[in-house]
């Protein structure tokens, strides 16, 4: 039987600086429960008169990290936890957490794929513990990842998806730029439609499992799309951010 999630106190370890407007905090737990890739903390702020204000934060970091955690956090306007966050909580303060959470939206090892992983701005937190995770577990899952963002600048974790890209047989990275693209850029500079999503996915065969995370209107197009070129609803998992720049 499952043992309930509760609440407790993690202390924060560092925090790293991934965009102008994404910031990855590393946390140590007392009580760290094993996660799997794809799944969420909460987190739950307590000012003096009692207001509370709590959200969700995706697990950066693979299953095989001991003892801590690392969230990825996107600033978002009038967010309130988002903007403590950012702009109060320095490494050494602590923050109530309670997770992990989510059971659906998740992949482990042994599942294997093949695998397209579909992102939109933060969106690619969840995925990127999946990639984490097939890292450290040795994998040969194959995954094709396409991220889609405004400008360059806005990738998160551009320096390690291009090391992991030219080391990790069977790991493919797609970008799409929205908005600004770099001189003599040669990847996607639109939207996600169907024939990208064709393209990027074709060569994992009629077999492969879609995930799928960012804003509603890129999840419910990609979602689509994918059912459009044959891939079963099943076969689709999908999962929801708030408004962000893709």
């Amino acid at each position: 039987m499952a043992q309930p999630v509760t609440w407790q106190i993690g202390t924060v370890k560092s925090i790293r600086q991934e965009t102008p407007r994404v910031k990855t905090f590393t946390i140590t737990l007392p009580d760290k429960p094993p996660h799997r890739a794809g799944q969420h903390y909460d987190i739950r702020l307590t000012a003096p008169d009692g207001y509370q204000a709590q959200r969700s934060y995706s697990i950066a970091s693979e299953p095989e990290r001991a003892g801590e955690i690392d969230l990825t956090v996107e600033l978002i306007e009038d967010g309130e936890v988002s903007t403590y966050l950012h702009e109060v909580v320095v490494p050494g303060d602590q923050l109530e957490l309670r997770g992990p959470i989510g059971g659906y939206f998740v992949w482990e090892a042994g599942m294997g794929g093949p695998m397209l992983l579909v992102a939109g701005g933060s969106g690619v937190v969840p995925l990127m513990a999946m990639i984490r995770h097939r890292c450290a577990a040795n994998s040969d899952a194959v995954m094709r990842l396409l991220y889609s963002a405004r400008t360059m600048e806005d990738v998160i974790y551009y320096n390690e998806l291009e090391q992991l890209r030219g080391s990790q047989a069977g790991l493919d990275i797609f970008y799409t730029l929205t908005r600004v693209q770099p001189p003599e850029w040669t990847g996607y500079a639109r939207r996600i439609d169907d024939e990208m999503l064709s393209e990027v996915a074709s060569p994992l065969g009629d077999s492969l499992t879609a995930y799928v995370c960012g804003p509603t209107l890129l999840v419910e197009t990609a979602a689509a799309a994918l059912a459009r070129l044959g891939l079963p609803f099943e076969r689709i998992r999908t999962e929801r951010f708030g408004p962000t720049g893709t």
